[in-house]
């Protein structure tokens, strides 16, 4: 009889150190918990503000109560939402449990990697010119195999297109959301959309011709316009149809140094940038306004990456300062610090942050030690590291720095491209 209320009274205790925290008491949260033994101790969580207001409604309205307490269980996204989801552990594998399955080589060293959205292709860019489309399928099919290198029939060969329409190093690569397209852009000041469904292809079947070199870009979700950032401060927005630019009217909203990442919220209400200024912006994505500044965001570190979560909440950034940041829209505050990276040193190269497939963990490649941190996502907790790098055998690691790191959008596997000319397809593989 007792073992419920126990539990209960825990649970309780966790929610009032989740609410202080959330509110910026970190002190007292952490005295409290060690207080009454809570370890590790809870995240940040508006949830005990929420749960009280919905039972003061339940209390002076039955009906109403109920009706709220149903809109808000609708609310909770497959994704990290720590108003609902604090104290859920993650029920994905770990990091550290990936290993290489397949490995293929760029003549010069990989700079660009990308998924599409169902994760069923990813594709890779190299200083050399070339872009490279990758079958998903094809590369775990072959798992089982024991073969990682890209030689083989070429019936399994995971390599499906192979473009060469650049003249300077691929910076840049997105899928369309809905149409068999690519969009690459390169320091040769072009983006180009090159169509995979043709299988003799190897140009673009559009360009646009920029100003500036093209540092990171993003489809809307209804894959109508693209967001391109160039080695300037001004966004641009094209038309996809047209390849008419657009770009925000008022100069004040604008980055005072290069955009380095872009990305639109999966709703498309918001996309937000990262900048060498250090600032990150989030901008309304229907007027292209600016709608909030995060100044200074790592403490004056260059931007390296900055993205939305799946249900727009939040925006998980990384910097200079090999520190990785979630910031909660909605107060306008960081509310997670992931830190452990860069303790042997800063790093000199940007290098994206990411969560996995379905955001239980935060993902961070450490380029002094060659190795991928990782927390989770929901309480900072630090977990194993995994070797990105192994300086003796190319097999079973990259022998440079590791210069592009993306996560696949629905499976646990990600693509690391490197200095060292490769490009490696990481998965968590079933026992």
């Amino acid at each position: 009889i007792m073992q419920p209320d126990i539990r209960d009274r825990d649970f309780m205790y966790r929610l009032i150190i989740g609410q202080l925290h959330y509110d910026g008491h970190t002190q007292l949260a952490l005295d409290l918990s060690n207080s009454i033994g809570t370890k590790p101790p809870p995240p940040p969580s508006d949830k005990l503000f929420r749960l009280v207001s919905v039972a003061k409604q339940f209390v002076e309205d039955a009906d109403d109560g109920r009706k709220e307490i149903s809109m808000q269980m609708d609310n909770i996204s497959s994704g990290i939402d720590l108003e609902f989801d604090a104290d859920v552990l993650p029920c994905t594998p770990e990091p550290s449990q990936y290993e290489t399955i397949f490995l293929t080589g760029h003549k010069a060293p990989v700079r660009a990697a990308a998924f599409n959205n169902d994760g069923t292709l990813c594709a890779t860019g190299s200083v050399d010119t070339s872009i490279r489309i990758l079958d998903v399928e094809r590369i775990i099919a072959r798992e089982s195999g024991g073969d990682i290198s890209d030689n083989g029939p070429e019936s399994s060969n995971p390599i499906i297109r192979t473009f060469y329409d650049h003249v300077d190093e691929v910076t840049s690569i997105v899928f369309h959301p809905r149409e068999p397209i690519l969009v690459s852009g390169s320091r040769d000041m072009t983006v180009k959309f090159f169509d995979y469904s043709k299988m003799a292809v190897k140009r673009a079947m559009k360009t646009i011709t920029e100003v500036f070199s093209i540092s990171a870009m993003s489809f809307h979700p209804g894959g109508e316009f693209l967001l391109v950032a160039t080695e300037h401060p001004t966004v641009r927005l094209y038309n996809v149809e047209t390849l008419q630019c657009f770009v925000g009217s008022m100069p004040s909203d604008q980055h005072t140094a290069r955009v380095v990442d872009i990305n639109y919220s999966d709703n498309a209400r918001l996309y937000v940038t990262g900048s060498e200024d250090g600032d990150i912006k989030v901008w309304d994505g229907i007027s292209n306004r600016c709608v909030e500044t995060f100044n200074r965001a790592h403490d004056g570190a260059k931007i390296c990456s900055a993205r939305f979560t799946k249900n727009g909440k939040y925006i998980l950034s990384s910097g200079l300062d090999s520190v990785v940041k979630l910031w909660e829209l909605s107060t306008n505050r960081c509310i997670q610090t992931y830190t452990g990276a860069g303790s042997t040193g800063h790093q000199e190269h940007p290098i994206q942050a990411a969560f996995n497939h379905n955001e239980d963990f935060v993902m961070f490649p450490d380029e002094q030690s060659g190795s991928l941190c990782s927390w989770d996502s929901r309480n900072k907790d630090r977990k194993r590291l995994l070797a990105l790098g192994n300086q003796v055998d190319r097999f079973t690691g990259h022998t440079l720095a590791t210069r592009v790191f993306v996560h696949s959008p629905t499976a646990p596997a990600f693509l690391t491209g490197s200095d060292d000319f490769r490009s490696r397809f990481w998965y968590k593989k079933h026992n």
